[in-house]
């Protein structure tokens, strides 16, 4: 199986899905609880919610395995994105509802870790790093964005409800305060969602490490609530709600294209 699907396109607007994977090899899979086993802390359905920024032009990477392999926006060194608070690791051996990922004794060690990464997210990484050089080549700026989701309410991580849009630029540091203020704009127009920017979700590896809007490339990550969109419990993707928030989703890259 390839490691991840990569769509080239016209305009400096990089769309990057680090968790929509949900394949598991069996000889991991074998070793995983079976409420793991289900991949159930994936963001499903995102590269469908996305499909539609493909006739945008957008440029778009897709991995195919879930992030119990590896998690592709985490460093490689396993450094905690939060430190101080819940969160899930390089190879995680926590879900998302605070129980194992593994089965007793089965976890991944420093040696299998090191070739899970070699394996699997260095390619996905050196498969960024070239697309963001040709679409800045092409046009002289890139905007990287991260499309996520998650279950609306994840105690083992946040407390309370997620808001439905939840808009992460590290703080400011990896996009021009521009577009951070254009995107905001755009979700505080839409007055059926609740937003906030920087909130729990300020941006993961991928977001913090390629933003470098001094060099003409901006990153924001979008954390999205999955219940606008989906059922969080069957996973069952809900095209009518889809639509509304696809609507949503649209303005804001469209706003990334602006200059």
């Amino acid at each position: 199986m390839d490691t991840y699907t990569l769509h080239r396109g016209t305009v400096p607007l990089f769309i990057s899905l680090p968790h929509d994977g949900s394949y598991i090899p069996p000889d991991i899979a074998q070793r995983l609880l079976p409420s793991a086993r289900r991949a159930p802390d994936t963001d499903w359905h995102v590269s469908r919610l996305y499909e539609f920024a493909l006739a945008l032009g957008a440029s778009m990477i897709v991995p195919n395995h879930s992030r119990y392999v590896v998690d592709l926006n985490r460093p490689s060194d396993d450094a905690s994105l939060y430190p101080g608070q819940n969160t899930t690791g390089l190879c995680p051996i926590v879900q998302f509802s605070g129980e194992p990922v593994y089965q007793a004794g089965e976890e991944p060690h420093r040696t299998e870790i090191a070739q899970r990464v070699e394996t699997w997210w260095a390619p996905y990484h050196e498969a960024l790093r070239a697309e963001i050089a040709r679409i800045k080549a092409a046009h002289g700026r890139v905007v990287l964005w991260e499309g996520h989701s998650i279950r609306a309410v994840v105690p083992f991580l946040f407390e309370g409800r997620l808001p439905d849009f939840n808009l992460g630029t590290s703080a400011g540091a990896s996009c021009t305060p521009a577009l951070q203020q254009r995107l905001a704009d755009v979700l505080a127009a839409n007055d059926g969602y609740t937003h906030v920017v920087n909130g729990r979700f300020k941006g993961g590896y991928i977001t913090r490490h390629y933003g470098r809007p001094s060099e003409g490339v901006e990153a924001v990550q979008l954390e999205l609530a999955q219940h606008n969109y989906m059922d969080e419990d069957t996973f069952e993707y809900l095209p009518h709600r889809a639509h509304r928030t696809q609507a949503v989703i649209r303005e804001l890259l469209e706003a990334c294209l602006d200059t």
